[in-house]
């Protein structure tokens, strides 16, 4: 039971790390972002993406660790192998968004990070399928963050 909590609160942890870290390196680009930039139509208030990312963190943490706790095997160590891939590239693309404001480059990173997010939940669905079921807000999620970057792409330029 022990060893359940640990590996629990390690990939939790870790997930929102990368969230809170991303979010700090961000943080000013961000409210730049929201006092200068033309937003598509549909976007959410701002208060409304922290709360959703803690959430996502969370599922792709607890996700993670149901993984880790399964057996020692491909399937397990490939799972974990492109969760850690597409958390890198979920940390960048804030960066690449709000820092550089790179709207075209940031809309195509974030669709190698959808195809990561997809291929993740594959193959955690060969170890846990709960584990794969747990990212669909995720992936649904991305795909609207693909819209509005694609939205703000398009109004500035």
């Amino acid at each position: 039971m022990k060893k359940e909590v640990k590996t629990y609160a390690f990939w939790i942890i870790l997930a929102e790390t990368v969230g809170v870290v991303a979010g700090l390196l961000t943080r000013e680009a961000t409210k730049a972002y929201a006092a200068t930039i033309t937003k598509p139509p549909l976007s959410p208030p701002g208060i409304l993406f922290p709360i959703v990312w803690s959430i996502l963190y969370a599922l792709m943490g607890i996700g993670a660790a149901r993984v880790a706790l399964t057996t020692n095997g491909k399937a397990r160590s490939d799972g974990l192998w492109l969760f850690s891939l597409q958390l890198a590239f979920n940390f960048f693309w804030s960066i690449f968004f709000f820092s550089f404001e790179a709207f075209g480059f940031a809309f195509f990173w974030l669709i190698v990070l959808w195809v990561l997010i997809l291929l993740m939940m594959v193959s955690f669905k060969k170890t846990d399928p709960t584990a794969a079921y747990l990212q669909i807000p995720y992936l649904v999620w991305v795909a609207f963050a693909g819209y509005l970057n694609l939205g703000v792409w398009i109004l500035n330029g």
